[in-house]
């Protein structure tokens, strides 16, 4: 049993930390064959698995991520593709845990007004639930600015702002992430030039 202190510490740490960052080592090969799950390949024509990592906290295993890409994915113009980030918890946290989380991070990666921090901290409390070891926790990335959640392959709501989306998927794609190492590990091949044509 750990001290109430240690749970605290861990859960907010469940989105990103900037403690420790173990990569998931495998071929690029074997990453792309992957068979995606249904909701991905609803949303997302012909996606496979570009990256993949975990996310370890003081020797504690915290998540796995996967991203979901087609074929044209631009990590540079993350903002307006179709992707998918797919988290396997591999602890169990409470769902106002990891919105306060991610707003904090979000807030890292750009300006963000009070005023929006509260509306986005009230919008995930009402989507995002308590996880447990073994849930797995799907975010659809929409071209419209619009993010789907999925858990456990069941919806559980979404999120229309294009502000929002971008800052949230942010936390794990931007070049501003506080977790660089695991950014680099999930765009894997993507291109991170400037735009494209």
């Amino acid at each position: 049993m750990f001290a109430s202190k240690s749970k605290a510490f861990l859960a907010l740490c469940s989105v990103v930390s900037g403690l420790y960052f173990t990569p998931m080592s495998s071929a690029t090969a074997a990453v792309s064959l992957e068979v995606p799950p249904q909701a991905v390949t609803q949303a997302i024509a012909g996606a496979r698995n570009l990256g993949q990592a975990r996310l370890t906290v003081y020797g504690f295993n915290i998540y796995d991520a996967k991203l979901w890409v087609s074929d044209r994915f631009s990590a540079a113009n993350y903002a307006s593709e179709s992707f998918a980030l797919e988290l396997k918890y591999l602890r169990n946290f409470s769902g106002p845990m990891i919105a306060e989380r991610s707003v904090k991070e979000m807030r890292r990666l750009g300006a963000v007004t009070d005023a929006q921090a509260e509306k986005w901290l009230q919008s995930m409390n009402s989507v995002f639930p308590d996880v447990k070891k073994g849930d797995v926790l799907l975010g659809l990335h929409r071209p419209d600015g619009s993010a789907g959640f999925i858990l456990n392959g069941k919806p559980i709501g979404e999120i229309r702002d294009v502000e929002f989306t971008r800052l949230f998927f942010g936390i794990w794609l931007s070049p501003k992430t506080s977790e660089p190492k695991m950014r680099k590990q999930l765009i894997g091949s993507a291109t991170d030039s400037a735009s494209r044509p």
